[in-house]
């Protein structure tokens, strides 16, 4: 397997939020990770992306260890939280600078044929940030994870109120993602995001529970 989670364990105080989480995936794999506000999927995704730590566990990518090699982890994932990670007063395109700072040819060509054009983020370049709406800001955190071409995406309910026109955009990029060999880690309650996905899970009481959806949204609802 190309991406493997063992035993992944978080507390916080006495309550166990994740426990002995297990999963793995190959490339062109998007996994769908489902329960309840509050179950530990954002938990899971931020320990992942090194945001938090675990209290135990092993992430790894073709073999190689990643919740303790940042260099190693930075280079192969990328993350789009819940949350706005931009620069509230710097414009669209200075937020782009920054994650493309290392390689600013890359920049020119990603916004005439990359993830931000297909995003549609150089529509809106010169907007800051406090000035978008919550579609553009989306697109725009996806942009810049996407910046140095991450082999997996970790992607936190990444399509939550957004208006029809940036779901569809953003639901095509992660086909394309896919078709593209990329592994998909995907927390969502969106059902076009969930027809997306191979493999589903529910974490439930702290535990990973497999679970195939065959498009029955009262099926699912009645797991959760």
């Amino acid at each position: 397997m190309d991406l493997e989670v063992r035993g992944i364990q978080k507390k916080y105080g006495r309550k166990k939020v994740l426990d002995n989480i297990s999963f793995a995936a190959n490339k062109g794999i998007c996994v769908g990770i489902l329960g309840e506000n509050g179950c530990g999927k954002s938990t899971l995704l931020s320990i992942l992306a090194g945001i938090q730590k675990a209290d135990g566990g092993s992430f790894c990518w073709q073999g190689k260890e990643m919740l303790k090699k940042h260099s190693t982890r930075s280079s192969v994932i990328g993350y789009v939280p819940q949350g706005t990670p931009l620069l509230q007063e710097l414009t669209a395109l200075d937020n782009l600078k920054l994650w493309y700072a290392d390689r600013p040819a890359g920049l020119k060509r990603d916004l005439e044929e990359g993830v931000p054009a297909m995003l549609g983020v150089t529509e809106f370049l010169k907007v800051p940030v406090c000035k978008m709406s919550g579609g553009m800001k989306k697109r725009l955190s996806i942009s810049c994870a996407s910046a140095h071409n991450p082999q997996v995406l970790l992607l936190d309910e990444p399509s939550a109120a957004l208006d029809l026109i940036a779901k569809e955009r953003i639901y095509n990029y992660f086909l394309d993602c896919k078709k593209k060999g990329k592994i998909l880690l995907l927390a969502t309650h969106d059902v076009q995001e969930l027809s997306l996905c191979d493999v589903w899970y529910i974490i439930k009481n702290g535990k990973l529970v497999p679970f195939t959806y065959d498009g029955n949204v009262h099926t699912l609802v009645g797991k959760l």
